[in-house]
């Protein structure tokens, strides 16, 4: 497989054409960003661990029966993934209370929710990425009835399987956002990236965060904690 054409540059990744036009080569960037580009800042050795930290984790998924895009990894900082179209929608699914969720609604962060509520944001970076509902994503013709049917479906079963994986590893799945695209015959596909950057994690001991809001809120170093998630998903079997 031969690395092409840049199709793509985003915050965290590029993404290059292949000689097969249903396969994608991504490169992750030693980028750290949060707050809808806000804080932005080079950190040695991020794209390397997002890379392996979220092949390991698609690798696990697979394993559970939730096709996604991931193929292989290719390198520490490389991967090949199915080509999507992708779907303009962040889906956050939220087990506790965090984050955004517990400053709209002034609930104490750490407060289990009775049952994981899913929630949908228009992905859409000069527009801030709002929260809508799926009034909005019909009248934005984003996606069909059937197909958020479908996402939320999808969504669910990611979390019970993430929940797993990650308490066997020590840690809290806190919430965590996902991205769908279509594959060319309309097949509704989990895609992007499963990482510390795109789940809220805790210790299980000690709560303390082991994910981005360690750089978002500034409370310690973001690579060792990252290294501290491979170190244990490489430690888990499944």
């Amino acid at each position: 497989m031969e690395k092409a054409e840049l199709l793509y540059e985003g915050k965290a990744k590029k993404m290059f054409a292949t000689e097969d036009k249903q396969v994608i080569w991504v490169e992750y960037l030693d980028q750290a960003t949060a707050l809808n580009g806000v804080m932005k800042d080079q950190i040695q050795g991020k794209g390397e661990l997002n890379n392996q930290i979220t092949s390991r984790i698609f690798q696990y998924l697979t394993k559970k029966g939730i096709d996604n895009h991931f193929i292989d990894i290719l390198s520490k900082t490389e991967q090949l993934v199915k080509k999507v179209e992708v779907i303009p929608l962040e889906v956050v699914v939220r087990n506790f209370a965090a984050g955004s969720f517990s400053k709209r609604l002034a609930v104490p962060e750490g407060t289990l929710l009775p049952e994981p509520i899913i929630e949908f944001y228009y992905k859409d970076d000069s527009l801030d990425d709002p929260f809508i509902n799926e009034a909005h994503i019909a009248f934005l013709e984003l996606a069909t009835p059937a197909e958020i049917q479908e996402i939320k479906l999808i969504a669910l079963q990611v979390n019970e399987a993430l929940q797993e994986l990650f308490a066997g590893i020590g840690l809290q799945l806190i919430d965590f956002k996902l991205e769908f695209g279509r594959l060319a015959d309309g097949k509704i596909l989990l895609a992007d990236e499963i990482s510390p950057d795109t789940c809220r994690l805790w210790d299980s001991d000690s709560h303390e965060h082991m994910d981005k809001d360690v750089y978002r809120r500034k409370i310690g170093n973001l690579v060792p904690v990252y290294q501290e998630v491979l170190a244990r998903l490489n430690n888990y079997s499944f």
